[in-house]
């Protein structure tokens, strides 16, 4: 098997090839940062020279304009990983005085930023609940290799077109996000799972699966991680409250909602006890009350992250490269911080002969519930 990493680099208008071999040879360093919840990122930075085919050639023609498409796919020990399939958003160049130190900086992110173009304020969703306006949304992206994941939310709500016709608000990325937040939601692209599609997971975050091989620390030979800390902060911890109308009252009354959610089971042996209490936002008090006590729970479900972990690897070593999104088991940090953790974000650093990942880790409480960890 082939050991250690290699970068490739394909861009294109929709339909993407291998980049020019200059621009192989220019590249100096490529960034990619994928945290839950939001989107994607992606950073080239190239040297340049003023008479080369870069500066005279390539960027004239538009080859890095804004919405041109950028896949990167980096090679481990043979296994080959989708970091990035996004859109270019803009270009920097840095002119310098000196020979070969002139930089062209290509920024970019995921493709939800195609999402975010063009406003469709006012197109109608006769008799459609959400799960169908997203549908309906997405599949205007079909070039890209959209595809859906839709999970149904805990109350689908119909409207009655005698009563009310839905309409669209702002780009689709714009509208997607609102109604994901309405019912406790999230929504992300992430590339896959071959070259050339992608996933738009529209649902709660999820935190069961497949965990990834153990992050470790402090000991000795097993060690593959450079650095990793840990900060315990139980006073974050909240309450989440809905308020609740008593019928044939005037009278409405705070009411707890429990952190239950089985997309999210329990990382941790030992939670604290929330001492704050944060009531929800007054736009669910509208909603019929099955729906609001769906809406509720969904919300109080995305927990308090009273543990987080931070630290850097290198990838080499570590033997694969670290997903966000998912699950990873750590372990030397102690009884108090040992055990399973959600990877809440993941910057993917690159440059020639060094793979290098820093990376952020999150769970609701201390202690570790099982006693073994995935080598």
């Amino acid at each position: 098997m082939l050991k250690g990493f290699y970068l490739s680099l394909l861009m294109g208008p929709i339909v993407t090839s291998a980049v020019p071999r200059e621009v192989i040879e220019a590249l100096a360093t490529a960034q990619v940062t994928q945290t839950a919840g939001s989107r994607a990122g992606f950073q080239l930075v190239l040297n340049v020279a003023r008479r080369g085919s870069i500066v005279t050639s390539l960027l004239p023609s538009g080859f890095f304009d804004p919405l041109t498409r950028v896949q990167i796919v980096v090679t481990v020990n043979g296994q080959p990983n989708i970091l990035m399939d996004g859109v270019v958003s803009r270009c920097e160049m840095s002119a310098s005085n000196d020979p070969g130190m002139s930089t062209l900086t290509v920024t970019g992110e995921d493709i939800s930023l195609a999402m975010d173009q063009l406003d469709f304020t006012g197109f109608p969703y006769p008799c459609m609940p959400f799960e169908a306006r997203v549908a309906v949304c997405l599949a205007k992206y079909a070039m890209y290799g959209i595809i859906p994941i839709i999970i149904p939310s805990a109350f689908i709500d119909v409207p009655n077109p005698l009563e009310t016709l839905p309409s669209h608000a702002g780009t689709d990325l714009a509208y997607i996000q609102f109604m994901a937040n309405e019912v406790g939601y999230n929504f992300y692209v992430t590339p896959g799972p071959t070259l050339g599609t992608n996933y738009a997971y529209w649902g709660p975050e999820i935190r069961w699966g497949q965990v990834q091989p153990a992050l470790t620390v402090n000991m000795d030979a097993q060690t593959n991680v450079e650095s990793m800390s840990f900060t315990y902060d139980p006073l974050t911890a909240k309450l989440y409250t809905m308020m609740v109308h008593i019928p044939e009252t005037t009278i409405s009354i705070p009411v707890p909602l429990p952190s239950v959610g089985l997309l999210r089971p329990p990382l941790a042996g030992k939670q604290p006890f929330p001492l704050k209490l944060e009531p929800l936002d007054e736009g669910i008090n509208k909603y019929p009350l099955p729906r609001a006590l769906a809406v509720g729970l969904s919300r109080a479900a995305q927990g308090n992250d009273v543990v987080t972990g931070t630290g850097s690897l290198n990838v080499v070593r570590y033997g694969r490269v670290l997903s966000a999104r998912s699950l990873v088991d750590v372990r030397g940090g102690g009884r108090t911080f040992d055990g399973t953790y959600y990877v809440k974000s993941v910057t993917h650093n690159l440059k020639r002969g060094e793979y290098k990942q820093s990376f952020s880790l999150a769970r609701e409480g201390t202690t570790p519930i099982g006693s073994t960890v995935r080598t």
